[in-house]
């Protein structure tokens, strides 16, 4: 007669379980009030970059999280503490105090997929560009790439194809839903047709 195992019959698939995925849990963790402000809310010269991130099959992520750096309007890259200041007094989330520029913004999105960042443009030596990193379920490792304000010169640019170079450059929206400023169109695609290009750094 054969031996019974302890853990019974194994022969069915086991639905997967946390240890086998990463996520989705970036959009409760990491997100902080208006983190998508890092332009001083009513700044005359605001712009606003916003977009979809979808996945392999296109359909779009809900719960990625994006983080941007980015050069001032005058080139620097120092920033300015205070995207996630404490209140001493409360503990509670203080914030920015209005003013400073720090560099740096946080956004979850939405069910439907959309991110929208309000900024100032980046005074970058070369093409204005945005640092992007991004958190999204499925992903082992963050994954790094750039969004760059408009095309031109540039060694990164000019290393790719025509239609990978086309994944980095974001465009006009002159009929989006922030049309009282400058807005830029910029889709992340994880996988698939069109995927955008993703930087390692070694």
């Amino acid at each position: 007669m054969g031996e019974t195992s302890e853990m019974g019959d194994t022969s069915e698939t086991l639905p997967p379980t946390p240890s086998h995925t990463v996520g989705p849990f970036y959009g409760y963790a990491l997100p902080f009030p208006d983190g998508e402000w890092i332009a001083p809310k009513g700044h005359p010269e605001r712009i606003t970059l916003h977009g979809h991130v979808y996945d392999g099959a296109g359909a779009p992520v809900p719960d990625a999280v994006l983080e941007f750096w980015q050069a001032a309007p005058d080139g620097s890259l120092t920033g300015a503490p205070g995207s996630m200041r404490r209140d001493p007094v409360t503990g509670g989330h203080l914030g920015r105090n209005g003013t400073d520029f720090t560099g740096f913004g946080r956004v979850a999105t939405d069910a439907d997929g959309h991110y929208a960042l309000h900024t100032l443009p980046p005074g970058n030596a070369g093409l204005p560009y945005l640092s992007v990193c991004v958190f999204a379920r499925g992903l082992l490792h963050h994954l790094f790439t750039r969004a760059y304000l408009r095309d031109g010169a540039d060694p990164l640019l000019d290393s790719l194809p025509a239609g990978r170079r086309a994944t980095l450059v974001a465009r006009p929206d002159e009929n989006g839903p922030y049309r009282a400023h400058r807005t830029y169109r910029f889709d992340i695609r994880l996988q698939g047709d069109d995927e955008t290009v993703f930087l390692e750094f070694t």
